[in-house]
């Protein structure tokens, strides 16, 4: 499936919506899924919630229980409330996938018997430990943790990567997961994220070679790491790798035992040039065209949903496509302005022969985040039919 017979089913089932609103293309959804099962080996797919961020499209790959479905297993939060949410919703697997310092959300979760049972906590530092066991409030409480170990890639005085956990070579991570064992926490995953390897796009050869070298790099260390840990704390559960961008790469390793991936359900702009799988976009949203300053410039209403990360073009949005109930779905052609870009209640945009009250289709560079936008999204299944469900957004739930 691509892009273009997504959009145009999107806009044909969505022609009586009043806009600006966002849609999802179901068999581009879908087809976006079996692609990561496909390229993970076989291996679990842990599903990234904060590219998601809409409960409906968890449970269409995951299953109403929220827990496993297919080739996907168990759900990664980035917020200690959207992991008690949904792991009171039914969803038995839930990793977080970042350390907190949310005591009230750390005493909920170890303090109850089956929420401690369906969450672990992310940690990489005695404080988090100190913290954890504070809130826990007994010692006979042995909460569920998995570390997070840092997996850039360093040539001498370069770091390659982001910067997350302190925790790095093999010792390191054995005696930190010693200690964590010695005062009574379960130590029963460990995570590896190797971002220089997932987030980045084959955009060059340097690129290219960077991230053959960390992936070589990273499989060394990576199985020493998980030796000395198991030798110290017995077998692990888990160990996670991986990303919507080096699935493959991740897989192959034999130590790791799930990957996780989230963006490429929805597969925003940001992974538009991966020599690993062709992009093939799932999620739209439409904004109204509100005027005509020049013949050349059609100006929309709202539009400014920049994505996180460094401040630059691959941060903002991508108009695509201009419809109209008279002239169809028309592509391409279309660009931001350079001195205005994406706007907080106007977003201008260069392209001929669009009128007020035409729509304007873009697609945002990250996944999860343009549904912090929209209350629903709208999803288009294959008969052209419409499903409205509420984003996290649109269910009251904002996780920061």
């Amino acid at each position: 499936m691509h892009g273009r017979t997504a959009l145009d089913r999107i806009a044909s089932a969505t022609e009586s919506l009043r806009p600006p609103f966002a849609a999802v293309d179901a068999v581009a959804l879908d087809a976006n899924a079996a692609d990561l099962c496909r390229r993970s080996g076989g291996m679990p797919v842990r599903v990234a919630a904060k590219s998601v961020r809409t409960r409906a499209v968890l449970e269409r790959v995951l299953g109403p229980n929220l827990t496993a479905g297919g080739g996907f297993r168990g759900i990664m939060t980035y917020s200690p409330a959207e992991a008690l949410w949904l792991a009171r919703l039914g969803a038995q697997d839930v990793l977080m996938g970042y350390p907190t310092v949310d005591a009230d959300s750390i005493a909920e979760i170890t303090r109850d018997r089956v929420l401690s049972g369906r969450i672990t906590l992310m940690v990489d530092d005695v404080a988090h430990l100190d913290i954890i066991r504070a809130a826990a409030g007994s010692d006979r409480i042995k909460p569920r943790i998995c570390i997070d170990v840092d997996a850039s890639l360093r040539i001498g005085p370069l770091h390659l990567g982001v910067r997350r956990s302190p925790l790095r070579e093999p010792d390191q991570v054995a005696r930190f997961a010693a200690r964590a064992k010695d005062r009574g926490f379960r130590v029963v995953g460990i995570m590896f994220y190797e971002a220089q390897i997932a987030g980045l796009p084959d955009s060059s050869v340097a690129i290219e070679l960077v991230k053959r070298a960390s992936a070589a790099e990273l499989r060394t260390r990576r199985g020493a790491v998980v030796d000395a840990v198991t030798g110290v704390v017995g077998d692990l559960e888990f160990v996670n790798s991986g990303g919507t961008g080096s699935l493959e790469v991740s897989s192959a390793d034999p130590v790791v035992t799930e990957v996780t991936a989230g963006s490429g359900l929805f597969v925003p702009t940001l992974f538009d040039r991966y020599k690993a799988f062709a992009p093939n976009p799932a999620l739209y949203f439409a904004l109204p065209v509100v005027r005509t300053p020049t013949r050349s410039v059609a100006t929309a209403f709202g539009g400014g949903y920049i994505a996180s990360g460094p401040a630059s073009k691959s941060r903002v949005p991508t108009p695509v496509a201009v419809s109209s109930a008279a002239r169809g779905l028309l592509l391409g052609g279309l660009k931001l302005l350079r001195n205005e870009g994406a706007g907080e209640v106007q977003t201008p945009v260069a392209g001929a022969g669009i009128s007020i009250g035409d729509r304007i289709w873009f697609r945002h560079a990250k996944a999860g985040e343009v549904c912090e936008r929209f209350d629903a999204l709208h999803i288009v299944e294959s008969d052209g039919s419409v499903t409205t469900v509420p984003t996290y957004r649109g269910e009251g739930k904002n996780f920061g």
